[in-house]
This record gives structure tokens, C-alpha cells and sequence, in this order.
């Protein structure tokens, strides 16, 4: 790849972590400001690839996508519409639009009480693969689940999980006025003394 062709990442929010992660992982983070550039085919084929490939109870790999470029219009609108008002206003700049779904029964026709992890285990993968690639996901629980069922028309044995945003991340200004505080704010998660513990609930494993 020559200078002319380089990726630019205008900005990023890269974390003040305890220990040394991969780069991707440092990386990745959730704008809702994007560049006004197309996602190519192929490498919206590779972050899906990246989600196939996820681990997931008796290989039941309960995950689907459903997907939609801006150069959709009409199906872009259509996954547009089952988000909420505040989510609408930013998710309509990114170049595609996603919405996790998740088979809630076992290919036996039992319940598959491992669905959600596993699709929120392949969506992680996703995101990763994404952020290796120069891109963002931003995943939103604010979206209308019966609506999303209506429109796209999903089986009842499958549950609408997250919607998401994808796109190459732009400057803070990219994003509508009343989010470009949380484009800057740092990024700051829970210590591991209170996600990880020991011989009793509560307890902070010690390393």
C-alpha cells in the first residue's frame, strides 16, 4: 500500500489498560462520528468471516446478520427505521448498518440457553477484526425488537440482539453536536477486582 492509498485514521481513543493487550483490541472503541466512505464488499465480507469463525455451544453457531449498505437506500432505510430516534440521528452517517440476530433453539428443536453469548462472541470477533482493519463497530440495544421482527421478518425461534453501525471512524466533529463529548471522553472500564474473583462471590481473584 503506497502513500496515496494509506488508511487514515483521523481519531482515536486508545485506553489506559493494566496489562498489554493486542493492538486491535486496544483500538477498537465506538464513534458515532464516521468518514463518508464506502465499506468495499471484500472487507465487509472479511469482519462477517471474522464472526463465522466464533466459538459457540455444540458448534450451533446461532448468530445471523442481517446487513445493509448505504448504497442500499431502500433496505439501508428500512434497518434504519427500526432504531430509536436518538440513535437514528448519528447511525445514519455510517456506511452500514447491521442487526445481530440469535436462534434461541438447538438444531434438536431444544432451547439454546447459550444463543446470546454466542452471538455477542461472534459480534465481539466482529468488532476486532474491524478495528484490525481500520474500521469501528458501534453496537446499540436502542432499537425496536417487534418492529425489527415486522420489517425483516424474522422467525419467531430467533431473537433480534443488537443493532450496529459500521464504517471507517471520522473526527469528532463528524458526529451530530450533541454526541461529540462522548467522541473524546475517556474511555473507562470497571477495575478486574470487581470482574474477576476468587473462592466466593465478590471475592477479587488474586494474581
Amino acid at each position: 500500500m503506497n502513500d496515496s492509498t494509506a488508511l487514515v485514521i483521523p481519531h482515536q481513543k486508545l485506553p489506559q489498560t493494566d496489562a498489554a493487550l493486542i493492538t486491535p483490541i486496544r483500538h477498537r472503541w465506538s464513534p458515532r462520528g464516521f468518514q463518508d466512505k464506502s465499506v468495499p464488499a471484500d472487507v465487509l465480507r472479511t469482519v462477517l468471516e471474522a464472526a463465522r469463525w466464533a466459538a459457540s455451544s455444540s458448534n450451533e453457531q446461532p448468530w445471523r446478520y442481517i446487513v445493509a449498505r448505504r448504497e442500499q437506500p431502500e433496505e439501508f432505510a428500512k434497518l434504519l427505521s427500526v432504531l430509536v430516534e436518538k440513535n437514528q440521528l448519528w447511525a445514519k452517517g455510517a456506511p452500514v448498518l447491521m442487526l445481530s440476530v440469535a436462534k434461541r433453539t438447538t438444531t434438536s428443536g431444544r432451547q439454546n440457553r447459550h444463543s446470546l453469548h454466542d452471538t455477542g462472541a461472534a459480534s465481539a470477533l466482529l468488532a476486532v477484526q474491524a478495528a484490525a482493519m481500520g474500521l469501528q463497530i458501534h453496537q446499540m440495544g436502542g432499537f425496536d425488537q417487534n418492529k425489527a421482527r415486522e420489517v425483516f421478518g424474522i422467525p419467531e425461534d430467533f431473537e433480534p440482539v443488537a443493532a450496529m453501525a459500521l464504517g471507517y471512524p471520522g473526527t469528532p466533529e463528524m458526529a451530530p453536536p450533541d454526541f461529540r463529548n462522548g467522541e473524546t471522553a475517556p474511555r473507562m472500564r470497571k477495575p478486574l477486582s470487581e470482574l474477576a474473583f476468587s473462592s466466593k462471590w465478590g471475592e477479587a481473584f488474586a494474581f
